[in-house]
């Protein structure tokens, strides 16, 4: 089992294990480092110097900066600063508890711009407990300061944050999942930390950029004393590998070699080559020009000439590629994510939620599914850029592979009869899931090409496949949709018949089948009227304005005149009049603001602690929150939330989260577009048990409601205590509703909101 906070440890456990008091600070010595030296007056120091700390609370930079002094000098020079990481605690000890330290180096560095090891020794406190002065909180503090000198004893501070990251990130995956590699893996992943400190720094570099060659002659970065012995080092040690007169190239290799060439440095090969060169072509032109001559073997000295204007090029190697690619998908668990998620929270643009990650079950079991997994996504990659650049042969080839590879999938398909919850939402890091993404594509494209006979075997394959899966609604109405297309009614009308029966059918798609089945159930198909016929007739109250349009066009966004003159769409519009007819206040937001009042009244439920649910520091919500086991797991914690929500407390609820939260990433929740105020309000013209059946909804099936909200929230207040809300999906001209907001409208009126749909029409002129 791995049990791991993702940030610190909360106060209440820090509470907990605190000894002694403010007195036992006095005469503790820590070690750490003197950083910051481009900002010293003495550029050497020596060993046993003595030091001492002073508070610069001006500093422009951080207002919690210490500078280091040399006790030693008459006029105490600068030396530095203590890292910012500590400052943080040590300055309000030194500020409010009359802190002082005094201290010596302990090592000299070899540059003298490098960090320099110091130990610090507490020299006195005051504390009278006057003045505001909390001896928990100095204690606090203290402990705080000893956990960051304990952190950096394996983060050298000479060593790059990105240098850190990229370090960090290869410990936990090795820690976390050594099953995953082989032995010389292992051994290769960990020799990186034996390479020099230029060694790391310019693999990194080079790792993160858009490549895959470079030309050594173009490598500056001011962190990187000697790239060249760097370059020896790491094409020594198989990290590199370098692109030289002897060496032999592949024609994938030779473009990409040709793309690090300028214009006319292409241009001049051509005319040594005494090519026809026209001094107007583009640099992907001449690039083709190049290769055609290469590929045809009539200028076997293009690969000299180029190394002759590049010299040595360098790339990753592709084993440390590979190698370092697969372990930077098993630290983030998604496509999304890279090592630019460290650098947003060193630079405090993100700041990620406080949870546990409690492991108790492997996403992958052995490395096989591992390696299957890492080929699906290879797969769905290939078939993303060929239907980027229509290359519709590779794409028939991407769907063939992904149908043959979920044929013979060795993974234990989930027993529909008795689901594992957890088994579903661990599935989406399978290699028949992504498959069934690929195939999803194809069967889009194949649509659009009218194959819909091959449309259809694909789409009973994923119904066969997957029968568990909450996108089995899409699927079936598809495959009733394209059954119809190629003149099977009857056929059409028993798998939306047969979907109805799903219990994974859901939501819009649900409606959808529904539709489909009373439009096709008729005399002499079906003689009985199905029973959810009056349920589908629901009256949804509409209510009809008209603008001074701007445009009418087919395949346009329709736009009008507001009333204040100013062009706007169709929802502004709507947001105008009833302002104006019934005083009401609202934002235009669809489902925005739903989640964002979702994701802050069930804040403490999302981070809870539920084994296997949170595996990384990156997360905004947890793996299952899009499956049934979200709201299964931690029922008892919900239910008593949404019976507050229900009882009136879901002001209170959502400012508290607000407060106690604002700016962390969160799933859902978007801090910008909302105030609290516009929240609150909402909120209290919301009666509670509403609130409190929509929530209940999201949290048993968030995935099926995402989307399709109504466009417009609105609200208005009746004296200082009471208020109303109405819920209102606006359509333009050539509007329809869809399924899924059809869906949406006829759940809220179930949970007792006040929703219309709202049809803006152009104008009628008098003759």
């Amino acid at each position: 089992m791995v049990y791991f906070s993702a940030l610190s440890t909360d106060n209440e456990e820090s509470r907990n294990h605190m000894d002694g008091t403010v007195d036992s600070i006095s005469g503790m010595a820590i070690d750490t480092f003197i950083v910051g030296r481009k900002f010293s007056d003495e550029k050497e120091v020596n060993l046993g110097a003595n030091i001492s700390l002073l508070r610069d609370p001006d500093n422009i930079k951080d207002s919690n900066a210490i500078k280091v002094l040399s006790a030693s000098s008459a006029c105490c020079k600068v030396l530095g600063y203590l890292p910012l990481e500590l400052a943080q605690y040590l300055s309000p000890l030194i500020e409010k508890y009359c802190l002082s330290f005094e201290g010596y180096v302990i090592s000299v560095p070899k540059r003298s711009l490098d960090a320099v090891p110091i130990q610090i020794v507490c020299q006195n406190i005051i504390f009278n407990g006057k003045n505001g002065c909390d001896e928990f909180e100095a204690l606090h503090l203290w402990q705080k300061a000893l956990q960051v000198v304990e952190f950096a004893k394996n983060r050298p501070p000479n060593t790059t944050k990105y240098q850190q990251n990229f370090c960090l990130l290869l410990k936990e995956v090795l820690t976390s999942s050594p099953h995953l590699f082989t032995k010389d893996e292992k051994k290769f992943i960990e020799s990186f930390t034996s390479l020099s400190e230029d060694s790391q720094r310019l693999f990194v570099r080079l790792y993160t950029r858009k490549g895959p060659w470079f030309r050594l002659s173009t490598i500056m970065y001011p962190e990187i004393c000697n790239p060249q012995q760097a370059v020896k080092e790491l094409s020594a040690t198989g990290y590199l590998y370098l692109f030289e007169d002897t060496t032999k190239l592949h024609d994938d290799e030779m473009k990409d070699l040709l793309s690090l060439l300028t214009v006319s440095e292409l241009r001049d090969i051509l005319c040594t080559l005494r090519k026809k060169c026209n001094h107007g072509s583009r640099k992907q032109n001449l690039i083709a020009s190049l290769l055609s001559c290469y590929k045809g073997g009539s200028c076997p000295v293009l690969q000299r000439l180029i190394w002759e204007r590049t010299e040595i090029c360098i790339r990753a190697s592709p084993e440390a590629e590979s190698l370092f690619w697969r372990a930077e998908t098993l630290f983030f668990l998604n496509g999304e994510q890279d090592l630019s998620a460290f650098l947003l929270v060193d630079l405090r643009i993100v700041k990620y939620p406080t949870y546990n990650c409690i492991i108790l079950e492997q996403i992958f079991s052995n490395k096989s599914d591992l390696l299957a997994y890492e080929e699906a996504i290879e797969v769905a990659q290939v078939i993303d850029q060929s239907l980027d650049e229509n290359n519709f042969e590779l794409v028939l080839r991407c769907i063939m592979i992904a149908d043959s590879r979920i044929s013979c999938c060795p993974e234990k398909l989930i027993d529909s009869t008795s689901p594992d919850l957890m088994a579903i939402f661990r599935s989406c890091f399978s290699a028949s899931w992504v498959y069934s993404k690929v195939i999803l594509l194809g069967i889009s494209f194949l649509e659009c090409e009218r194959r819909y006979k091959d449309a259809i075997h694909l789409l009973r394959r994923l119904l066969d496949c997957f029968t568990c899966d909450a996108r089995r609604g899409y699927w079936t109405v598809r495959l009733s949709v394209d059954l119809e297309h190629i003149g099977c009614p009857n056929e059409s009308l028993s798998v939306a018949e047969a979907g109805l029966l799903d219990p994974w059918v859901r939501a819009g798609s649900r409606m959808a089948l529904q539709r489909r089945v009373l439009r096709l159930a008729k005399p002499p198909r079906r003689w009985k009227t199905p029973s959810f016929s009056e349920s589908l007739k629901r009256k949804i109250i509409e209510v009809h304005i008209q603008g001074r349009p701007l445009n009418c066009e087919a395949g346009r966004k329709s736009r009008f005149y507001g009333e204040d003159g100013e062009q706007c769409g169709v929802e502004q519009l709507a947001l105008q009049y009833y302002a104006t007819e019934g005083g009401w206040q609202g934002v235009h937001t669809e489902s925005g603001i739903w989640m964002t009042i979702f994701g802050l009244l069930m804040w403490d439920i999302l981070f809870s602690d539920v084994p296997n649910v949170f595996r990384t520091r990156f997360q905004t919500a947890p793996l299952d929150m899009d499956t049934d086991h979200f709201y299964l797991a931690r029922k008892s914690l919900i239910e008593p939330q949404l019976q507050k929500i229900h009882d009136g407390l879901a002001e209170e609820i959502l400012k508290t989260s607000w407060e106690l939260h604002m700016g962390t990433a969160c799933r859902g929740v978007n801090w910008d577009q909302h105030s609290l105020s516009d929240l609150r309000a909402a909120v209290s013209c919301i009666r509670g048990p509403c609130l409190a059946s929509l929530c209940r909804h999201l949290a048993q099936d968030y995935r099926s409601w995402l989307s399709g909200m109504p466009d417009l929230l609105l609200w208005r207040f009746h004296g200082d205590y009471k208020g109303e809300a109405k819920l209102v999906e606006v359509k333009g001209p050539r509007d329809q509703l869809s399924e899924q907001q059809r869906a949406w409208l006829l759940l809220l009126m179930d949970c007792g909101f006040n929703a219309e749909v709202c049809k803006v029409s152009p104008t009628v002129l008098s003759p």
